[in-house]
């Protein structure tokens, strides 16, 4: 039998990593980076959804260029916090469903889903909805963890996303880290499977070989040990990474398909 999850409420309050700007700031430039490159311009005039987007410093700095950005997230107290941030032109927040978007269909250019796959109810439905609403030829920026990592990000622990529910379940609880263990992650073959009905434009090793374009120096840094062996991983068992960078692309004759850059 299934596991039934219901939403995980609150999620700011427990990691409250999420609201910190100089952290939030790098990844929105990454995103900015990754999507200018595939456009071949930068982002500006679009019309964007950040889903899951918490305190909204990642869909301000999209809105800052210009794009038309809503921010969703099911956490009232992150909708409430980025709502009181200065207010950007062009940028609203609101408390929101991942897996029943209040957009219509064909709708929205572009699409931020950083890391929240694996805290909702039903992934497969909140990709079917981040489909629904992008227009023919939109893009959705997606970052994602992978089940078959060492280290569990959410608790720093090891192999804690390996484990059989009931077992990472325990695990927290032997080490007084929680009663529950939430998170939901998939493979590198799960994730390929969820975005199946888009065309994926897998960006991950690109970055890793250029750190300087895609402002992620502060991850992997240039001529280091853990570039080279992270670009070897990526090349050779790339289903060994601990995440992924993918754009995601919603194809105009319903064809879709799988590219490594």
């Amino acid at each position: 039998m299934s596991e039934t999850r219901d939403y995980q409420l609150g999620y700011s309050a427990l990691h409250p990593e999420v609201t910190n700007p100089a952290s939030r700031q790098r990844k929105a430039e990454t995103a900015i980076f990754v999507v200018s490159n595939h456009l071949g311009r930068p982002p500006a005039g679009e019309t964007v959804l950040d889903v899951g987007g918490s305190s909204g410093l990642m869909a301000e700095a999209f809105a800052r260029l210009g794009c038309t950005v809503t921010a969703i997230d099911i956490d009232a107290s992150a909708i409430e916090l980025a709502q009181q941030r200065p207010e950007v032109a062009g940028l609203q927040f609101r408390v929101g469903d991942a897996m029943a978007l209040d957009f219509a269909n064909g709708s929205v250019d572009l699409v931020l889903c950083c890391h929240v796959y694996e805290h909702v109810p039903d992934a497969a439905r909140m990709i079917a909805e981040i489909h629904r609403v992008l227009k023919p030829g939109g893009l959705c920026y997606f970052t994602a963890g992978n089940r078959l990592s060492w280290n569990e990000p959410h608790y720093n622990l090891p192999l804690l996303s390996t484990l059989p529910r009931a077992l990472a379940h325990l695990y927290l609880r032997l080490l007084g880290r929680g009663n529950y263990y939430h998170e939901k992650h998939l493979s590198y073959w799960g994730l390929k499977t969820l975005v199946k009905s888009f065309s994926v434009h897998d960006v991950t090793l690109e970055i890793v070989m250029h750190p300087l374009r895609f402002g992620t120096a502060y991850m992997v840094r240039p001529g280091s040990l853990k570039q080279r062996a992270a670009e070897a991983v990526l090349r050779f068992i790339p289903w060994a990474s601990p995440g992924y960078i993918w754009l995601l692309e919603k194809q105009r004759d319903g064809r879709a398909e799988f590219q490594n850059h």
